[in-house]
């Protein structure tokens, strides 16, 4: 079991789980709210721009079943070209977390895209629209390319957490920026959770034994066969990854090493 002290800050919030669930590309309602709680996930991020503009108590959307006592909403860009439209959605986002009943929320995943065609992140709008919401006081856990010079310049402005893509956004290639996600780990005195990429759970496992402090996925959960069975996948992957890197592995070696030395029966039984 991982200790109780093993857990995830971000901001001045702490968190358990390391995994973090998206809301969207579900087949239906119950698949998403199933998945969410098979997960065990406590970060869940909606995309604020595909929500309807007046979020009732009486309106039907999946958000009020979800337990928000034991959930903390993540309020994300998604869908933002520019950093003005960014920061107009990030206190949109505010206004859902205080309709949900957490006032205090001022998380915000800040996702700025002007890219089409391969949904790349712009680091520049991405900057701007950062600087600009730390300063009205938002939690601020940006979406960026695996680009370690980047990573440093938004955790000097004050950002919670740096989240580097693995592989284009809901391409489920898996990792494909690892040595730039290890050496952002590396430099990085905030958490970094990986974002965007993962197709499996041993995609997971894989960021999260490099030393990630948790992942946030989506469309690997929400397009398998069984979004349910895959969500507790994650759940387990996530864990079992982060105790793979707690434990430290194995030192690689050039040549085969027996598990059992040819002197081992002879000081077991003193021959």
């Amino acid at each position: 079991m991982i200790k109780e002290s093993d857990i995830l800050k971000i901001g001045d919030k702490t968190f358990t789980s390391r995994l973090m669930v998206g809301t969207g590309k579900y087949k239906t309602a119950n698949h998403a709210i199933q998945s969410i709680e098979k997960s065990q996930c406590e970060i869940v991020t909606v995309a604020i721009r595909r929500l309807p503009i007046k979020l009732k108590k009486d309106t039907t959307s999946f958000l009020n079943y979800l337990d928000w006592r034991n959930l903390w909403l993540l309020p994300n860009t998604a869908g933002s070209q520019t950093a003005e439209e960014a920061i107009r959605i990030a206190f949109l986002g505010h206004e859902l977390a205080c309709r949900l009943g957490q006032e205090n929320n001022f998380f915000v995943k800040l996702e700025v895209i002007s890219d089409p065609k391969y949904l790349l992140p712009d680091p520049l709008g991405t900057l701007k629209a950062a600087e600009f919401l730390i300063k009205k006081g938002f939690t601020v856990l940006p979406y960026i390319n695996a680009d370690p010079i980047l990573a440093l310049h938004l955790e000097d402005l004050g950002c919670a957490t740096v989240m580097p893509l693995g592989s284009p956004i809901g391409s489920g290639q898996g990792l494909k920026n690892l040595s730039n996600i290890q050496i952002i780990i590396e430099n990085s005195n905030i958490p970094v959770i990986v974002d965007a990429g993962i197709g499996t759970a041993s995609d997971a496992t894989q960021a999260m034994e490099l030393g990630a402090d948790g992942v946030l996925l989506n469309t690997a959960i929400a397009q398998s066969k069984n979004p349910q069975k895959m969500a507790a996948a994650m759940d387990l992957s996530v864990k079992a990854g982060r105790l793979a890197y707690l434990a430290g592995r194995m030192e690689k070696k050039q040549y085969a090493s027996p598990s059992s030395p040819s002197n081992f029966l002879t000081k077991l039984y003193d021959i």
